[in-house]
């Protein structure tokens, strides 16, 4: 389903994790009263490019997205931001999507330690 509410936006922005990649942006959180299905919302600024632009990567983002919504969790609110990189290499929002969707829905697994992948992503071990 598809994230309509600007409210629902900047909730999912602002308390949700953030997984960024060159040319995507996943931001998600995961709502542990709702029964329904995930929604999904997307942003895609003007500095991606012309209205023409932003639609092409906006349609493509969406068909990417539809084809991963089985592995999101019900409840799960999740924002995908376009960066200008998106429109100029449009062969890599695939793999991007793929890595920072799979990076996001991991940590909503049961015995996920955030701490752990933050050391991890700095090159530290955990002690």
């Amino acid at each position: 389903m598809r994230m309509r509410s600007g409210d629902d936006f900047t909730h999912t922005v602002r308390r949700g994790a953030r997984v960024g990649t060159a040319t995507v942006v996943v931001h998600g959180w995961r709502d542990e009263e709702a029964s329904d299905g995930p929604l999904v919302g997307f942003v895609v600024a003007k500095s991606v490019g012309s209205a023409v632009t932003r639609n092409r990567v906006k349609r493509r983002l969406r068909h990417l997205v539809r084809d991963r919504l089985e592995s999101a969790p019900s409840g799960a609110r999740l924002v995908v931001r376009a960066l200008p990189p998106a429109a100029a290499r449009p062969a890599r929002v695939p793999s991007d999507l793929d890595f920072a969707w799979a990076k996001l829905v991991r940590q909503w697994q049961p015995g996920y330690d955030n701490r752990a992948a933050a050391a991890r992503s700095h090159g530290r071990t955990r002690s």
